[in-house]
């Protein structure tokens, strides 16, 4: 039989085998047998030298376009079994309406320090950061906390080393105002910063203490600064937070950095429906002269208020959250109620 009589018959079986193949593996396999490196046709175009000049044309023509041919049923064939391996293994009525995939939300926490966020850089402030893992002159003593404070005492902060080792203790920020040092000792006035992030106290956990929480601190330093932009600035910020009838109040209060100190109370519906008409909220006070002048600020020109307080506490108060514990749990049943 001559070359030219192979191959249609051939191209014909293969074509025969191609569309038999009953999955990717047998299709596979028919493809190699006739148009892999080693296949029939790959063979007759190798035998194309032994025939006379003449045929050799004709042949090849042939030859190439049974390998055009076979190759348009390899490929309808791969899409025939691709379509069936992806069909269900069990009955499937494909009537029934389609499944929504869940959208992701973010934590109630993340949903809480945005929104806070927000509400500060409507009023220009920018947003800083700062280690987590401190030492104590930024975190306590640039901060005007001297050595006997309660504080700094081993129960209270979690040291990394003891403070009685040589060189400067290593700690977990006990708070983010040791940011604010950090921002001044590199920026000249005006400052306007607020400082979100987590810090560790060595709190037992229970319905209102977790030892790693969320604090939000806020600084501005400029010329002429009062108490009056102090308490614009908060009542702002939380009125934005938790509704335009919210009320603040000031109470005296004490802390190292700041002087004079006050608590911040807050009255709104979100209290009463607590039992209570007032609820504290947070920390503030004029940057204390002592702060200013570890940090290069003459305080006879520079003044500043600041701010600290804990975002979990806002988030409970927002949603009606009794228990602080919950946000780190992970319940996705609590999660998805944000």
């Amino acid at each position: 039989m001559s070359l030219l009589s192979e191959i249609e018959p051939l191209k014909q079986v293969a074509l025969e085998q191609l569309k038999a193949a009953l999955d990717l593996a047998a299709l596979d396999q028919a493809k190699g047998a006739y148009l892999g490196p080693h296949g029939k046709f790959t063979g007759l175009m190798k035998q194309l030298g032994t025939l006379p000049k003449e045929e050799r044309p004709d042949a090849g023509k042939l030859i190439n376009q049974a390998k055009i041919d076979l190759e348009a049923a390899l490929a309808a064939r791969r899409g025939e079994l691709e379509l069936q391996a992806a069909l269900p293994k069990e009955p499937t009525d494909f009537t029934l309406p389609g499944r929504r995939h869940a959208l992701g939300k973010l934590h109630p926490l993340t949903q809480v320090t945005e929104d806070i966020v927000r509400s500060f850089r409507k009023i220009g402030f920018a947003v800083a950061d700062g280690p987590e893992i401190e030492d104590d002159y930024h975190c306590f003593d640039a901060l005007n906390t001297p050595a006997d404070h309660p504080a700094r005492d081993a129960q209270d902060t979690f040291y990394l080393q003891s403070p009685a080792d040589a060189g400067p203790s290593m700690l977990l920020r006990t708070h983010t105002s040791s940011v604010q040092i950090r921002v001044m000792k590199k920026q000249t006035p005006p400052v306007r910063i607020i400082v979100p992030g987590r810090v560790y106290r060595r709190d037992n956990p229970d319905a209102t203490h977790n030892p790693t929480f969320n604090q939000i601190e806020g600084l501005y330093v400029d010329r002429q600064v009062t108490v009056g932009d102090l308490k614009g600035s908060v009542e702002f910020v939380f009125k934005d937070l938790l509704g335009a009838d919210t009320r603040i109040r000031f109470r005296p209060h004490y802390f190292s950095y700041t002087e004079p100190s006050f608590e911040i109370d807050f009255s709104s519906p979100l209290t009463r429906k607590m039992g209570k008409e007032w609820l504290e909220i947070a920390g503030c006070g004029m940057v204390h002269p002592q702060v200013f002048e570890n940090v290069g600020y003459d305080p006879e020109v520079w003044t500043g208020w600041a701010f600290g307080f804990g975002i979990e506490r806002i988030a409970m108060i927002r949603y009606g959250i009794n228990d602080i514990r919950l946000f780190y749990e992970n319940d996705a049943r609590f999660l998805r109620q944000f």
